[in-house]
């Protein structure tokens, strides 16, 4: 019998695991992205979910230089003047990727709302409490976590709101 391969603990896994919220670390091997427009679609599809309970992380810049964490489907696009209006400010623009590892700690492609350097204010889309589970990124490229849309919801202190483009 084969064993199952040990994932290498991230951020992510550490401070849920610290606060007693359940979850599932599934490693895989990273698509190749080049030409591949929905990634997390891709994704969901070879490891077997729903494409809508895969949710992306995306971070966003205030007018006054504060950030805002936005979580939303795989396949969706955020819609920045919702997910200002539910955050309490006048506009959001998505964070330069070359200022997110020195923010957060992740990379592109393996950010997660969980472990960043410091909390942020976290929107997620209301569409995740249509779900037991939901899956976000483990904190790293090839890695993925099933865990409880409510649970996730508490542990963030994360607002549920309408946050995607019409259509995406």
């Amino acid at each position: 019998m084969a064993r199952k391969e040990k994932v290498q603990k991230t951020n992510a896994m550490r401070e849920l695991e610290r606060a007693g919220v359940a979850f599932e670390a599934i490693a895989f091997e990273e698509p190749d992205p080049t030409g591949v427009r929905d990634l997390g679609v891709q994704i969901a599809n070879m490891l077997g979910y729903d494409p809508e309970q895969g949710f992306k992380t995306l971070v966003c810049v205030a007018p006054h230089g504060g950030h805002v964490v936005c979580c939303v489907p795989s396949g969706a696009e955020l819609d920045l003047k919702k997910a200002a209006a539910a955050a309490g400010e006048k506009s959001l623009s998505l964070m330069h990727v070359r200022d997110l590892e020195p923010t957060t700690g992740y990379v592109r492609g393996g950010c997660s709302p969980v472990g960043m350097k410091k909390r942020f204010p976290t929107l997620i889309d209301e569409t995740a409490q249509l779900f037991d589970d939901i899956y976000i990124s483990g904190g790293r490229l090839g890695l993925t976590l099933r865990v409880g849309s409510e649970a996730l919801v508490a542990f963030l202190g994360a607002t549920l709101a309408d946050i995607c483009r019409e259509d995406a």
